[in-house]
């Protein structure tokens, strides 16, 4: 994994030591599919969350990681007692930041597959094996779900049309139809997540999906739910005023933060793939095209082409409120 910030790295790397003294051998030799939860503040809702995961997905055993990203509550006790994994971090940064460590711990940690839901309980977690089942069968390397091809209970008509207005964005962009851009519960193979440059400390969502399709691994969107929230609040497009929750003006911010994190992404990749084609010899280039289209599963999937690795000297992010979530 490359880091943009060293101290982000410095950060990781306590915590990744911690975790491995806390943990010991079971840190090194995870089950095969991990689920990962980033958690600010989640004290009553994290507990019935893991309760509720299933110990087998796809006939694989899994384990859970919580990340707690600098909470001030019993989030971190509370995710212990009910038998998760728990990495905790002093400093709060951001969901992405979490759940970029929570990627990491499950890579080293030797698992096959990363599932990732929220901490708050509007995923249904029946659905993991609906969304996990692409991977592990190899129809895809990244799947995510989607309320726009599933359902959602929330009815708030500004979030909706954002929904549809970033989706609309991100593939024209990328070229790839997406219809749900910002949906928290998805599948992926491990090793994924140690390819593409994840720099967001929060809205990491666009960023992972983003990075995805333009290496070229296969990417698909299954019909999933999204439920209201049912403890505590969302934390989402807090505003910079001393975080007032305000709703027309959190999602406003919401839409500025994550549009600029949408459209510096695709220049970053874009950038990053561009170098990558004018560095590469004229006798290793090839070029490879997949088609597009719907499998017998009923998932929308397609692959395009892209290579080469991180950049290192790519810019940094913009710093963002740290509080926020990505759905």
């Amino acid at each position: 994994m490359i880091y943009s910030n060293p101290a982000d790295e410095a950060i990781d790397n306590a915590a990744v030591a911690a975790f491995a003294a806390s943990y010991g051998p079971q840190a090194e030799e995870l089950f095969p599919v991990a689920i990962v939860i980033a958690a600010y503040n989640e004290e009553g809702a994290i507990g019935p969350v893991i309760e509720a995961l299933p110990a087998k997905v796809c006939g694989l055993p899994t384990v859970t990681i919580v990340v707690t990203d600098g909470c001030k509550d019993a989030t971190a006790p509370e995710a212990r007692a009910v038998g998760a994994l728990v990495c905790e971090v002093p400093v709060n940064r951001g969901q992405g930041a979490a759940l970029r460590l929570g990627y990491r711990l499950a890579r080293e940690g030797g698992a096959t597959y990363i599932v990732t839901t929220d901490a708050d309980g509007q995923y249904n977690p029946a659905e993991i094996e609906t969304v996990l089942a692409p991977v592990v069968s190899g129809e895809a390397d990244f799947v995510t779900g989607s309320r726009r091809l599933g359902s959602q209970e929330t009815n708030d008509a500004v979030r909706s049309a954002g929904v549809r207005f970033f989706a609309f964005t991100l593939s024209l962009l990328t070229g790839q139809r997406i219809s749900d851009t910002t949906f928290g519960l998805r599948a992926m193979r491990a090793q994924v997540t140690g390819a593409v440059s994840l720099q967001q400390q929060q809205y990491q969502s666009s960023e992972l999906l983003i990075g995805v399709i333009t290496h070229g691994y296969k990417v698909a969107e299954v019909p999933a739910t999204i439920h209201r929230r049912r403890v505590g609040e969302s934390k989402k497009g807090q505003n910079p005023l001393y975080h007032l929750h305000i709703p027309g003006v959190n999602n406003l911010f919401y839409g500025i933060r994550f549009a600029r994190v949408i459209y510096g992404t695709w220049w970053r990749e874009r950038q990053r793939a561009g170098s990558s084609v004018r560095t590469e010899s004229p006798a290793s280039s090839s070029t490879a095209v997949a088609p597009t289209g719907v499998s017998s599963a009923g998932i929308s999937a397609s692959t395009n082409p892209s290579s080469g690795v991180p950049d290192a000297a790519d810019a940094a992010a913009a710093a963002e409120p740290r509080s926020g979530k990505s759905t």
